[in-house]
């Protein structure tokens, strides 16, 4: 068993698709408009396969509270080497994201870092 996608809702749905695109390769698809409900979707490919649905609605209602709250705390990122991981949390961090914590190595030995990406969403880079 594989899980097949992760869904986000997001406010702004193409800048989201935009951030994915340019930090981590994701490959878009076309596109998704269901004319009844207003409900838009990319669905994103990641290296190796991932799945990323991004989500948006009309009257999407914003995020209850800043984390940490219920619900998925994170999105990980494996990006090979922890020289990767240096150089993607530096060029987040120069391109305006807020860096929550890292680069490090963590008390269960992973090397990472956090960064605060669209709207809040927390992702976990890791080596």
């Amino acid at each position: 068993m594989r899980i097949e996608h992760i869904a986000l809702y997001v406010q702004d749905l193409e800048a989201a698709r935009r951030f994915f695109t340019t930090y981590f390769q994701a490959k878009p698809n076309d596109g998704y408009h269901n004319e009844q409900t207003g409900l838009r979707t990319y669905f994103l490919t990641l290296e190796g396969g991932a799945r990323l649905e991004l989500m948006t609605r009309p009257n999407l209602a914003p995020a209850a509270q800043p984390h940490p709250h219920g619900g998925f705390a994170h999105l990980a990122f494996t990006l090979g080497s922890r020289g990767a991981v240096d150089v993607l949390t530096e060029r987040l961090r120069a391109d305006g994201y807020a860096v929550q914590s890292g680069p490090r190595v963590t008390g269960d030995g992973y090397y990472e870092s956090c960064v605060l990406g669209p709207e809040g969403c927390v992702l976990e880079l890791t080596a």
